[in-house]
């Protein structure tokens, strides 16, 4: 199994000739990745606590409180109240997680048939969110109660989505097929 990093030192290789690059920085590269897990209204300082600690053990890296921007009295929200855990990676830790996440986590997810590639910005990043943390090796033995999702952002140099697209299908993405256009 190719890891992420052996495949991230072959993409100007490989995209060249699809785009044209005459120089190794041309190529789009893998700048770091976000996960994020917004917890709400949530009083429950164990349920807190235990999101804090999973996502710390699934990216190898403390978790940093999101606190909220704005006051909602519609939703009994105060500016400063935590809303939510974010995590940055980048370098060797980056390469691990999304080694995992490639690998093994995806592939683990219910009913899985790829990824949809639609979810590339115009900037070139890649969001999915998954609803359940539990697909991650290091949770596994967790009660069934207590599930929450996450938001994983995958930032980019590339500049446009098609580029983003073939970075993200190089590394070993799963994304979804594009469809033949039909004839009418």
């Amino acid at each position: 199994m190719e890891t992420v990093q052996t495949q991230l030192t072959s993409v100007f290789e490989t995209l060249k000739g699809e785009f044209g690059y005459k120089n190794v920085n041309q190529a789009p590269k893998i700048e770091k990745v976000v996960i994020s897990v917004g917890t709400g209204r949530v009083d429950d300082k164990a349920k807190i606590a235990l999101i804090e600690d999973r996502l710390a053990q699934i990216t190898g890296q403390k978790a940093a409180p999101r606190a909220a921007r704005m006051s909602i009295a519609t939703f009994k929200l105060r500016e400063g109240d935590i809303v939510g855990y974010q995590v940055t990676l980048r370098g060797q830790r980056m390469n691990d997680f999304l080694n995992k996440l490639i690998n093994i986590a995806i592939p683990q997810t219910r009913d899985f048939r790829g990824l949809k590639f639609t979810s590339i910005d115009e900037m070139g990043n890649y969001t999915l969110g998954i609803k359940d943390h539990t697909i991650f090796p290091e949770t596994a033995d967790e009660d069934i109660k207590d599930i929450f999702g996450m938001s994983i952002t995958i930032v980019t140099t590339a500049s446009t989505p098609p580029e983003a697209e073939a970075l993200l299908r190089h590394i070993g993405m799963p994304l979804k097929k594009r469809e033949v256009e039909e004839k009418a």
